[in-house]
């Protein structure tokens, strides 16, 4: 399930379809995507594929699943113990996942799976992507931004390695229920790094402290992210704070 929230509320998307709907509507936006937007230079480099990052982006999207998950596979087969992915730059920094995984979690899949959706769109994705169509257009009412967040990245910073969600209703604990609580307490009383105050409705914060899945909390904390973008780009940064010198084919997740 792909979460959208906005400030007044959010809806769910179910499925892949709601969300190509969702993108076509001409909306303007600026949203955080909880899913990388790049793949390792060192695996593309391998590979011989595309360098520049929309035509490796297309190349990807016309793989299969099954012809990824061979391709990674032997890539990491042909690798020495302790170093068989390849990581991005911004892997490290943020604590999360080499994009190039395709289980647990399935990042190099969700890659493949929403990013050719955003480049099928038009939409801008600073510092690796600019449509022709928002040349000269800033300033546009109609600017759609995809920025890549990773709500990991900002809750280790609250709560280290206590765990706040889970899909196995089994794991759905008390004490990842307390979690959530110190997490959005945390994040209402702008204790972390971002130095942002989280302002919800009481209908809201119980929303997201009930959903022990932990989606509502993520696309929060995604949230939390873009507005940190978002404060970087009204200061005139229009790269939303990501690093001027970021590879320019792995990409970067806000606010690492």
């Amino acid at each position: 399930m792909a979460a959208l929230w906005c400030w007044t509320g959010w809806s769910a998307l179910p499925a892949l379809l709601g969300f190509e709907q969702w993108l076509g509507t001409g909306q303007a936006w600026t949203a955080g995507f909880d899913m990388p937007f790049g793949l390792p230079r060192e695996l593309v480099t391998c590979l011989q594929w595309p360098l520049e990052w929309e035509a490796c982006i297309r190349h990807y999207a016309a793989l299969s699943r099954e012809e990824i998950r061979s391709t990674f596979k032997a890539f990491c087969d042909a690798r020495p113990a302790g170093s068989k992915f390849a990581h991005r730059v911004c892997d490290r920094p943020a604590g999360s996942s080499p994009s190039m995984k395709w289980v647990n979690p399935p990042v190099a899949y969700m890659l493949h799976a929403g990013v050719p959706r955003l480049l099928d769109a038009g939409v801008e994705i600073p510092g690796l992507y600019l449509p022709t169509a928002v040349l000269g257009r800033e300033s546009s009412s109609h600017r759609r931004v995809a920025l890549e967040a990773y709500p990991g990245l900002l809750a280790r910073e609250v709560l280290g390695r206590r765990s706040y969600k889970s899909d196995d209703k089994a794991k759905q604990t008390v004490d990842r229920l307390i979690a959530r609580k110190d997490l959005v307490t945390a994040l209402e009383a702008a204790q972390t790094r971002l130095g942002l105050r989280l302002k919800m409705t009481h209908a809201q914060r119980d929303a997201v402290v009930d959903d022990a899945s932990g989606d509502a909390l993520d696309a929060v904390l995604c949230l939390v992210q873009v507005a940190w973008g978002q404060q970087h780009y009204a200061k005139g940064d229009p790269l939303y704070g990501l690093p001027k010198d970021m590879d320019r084919l792995e990409g970067w997740i806000l606010s690492a």
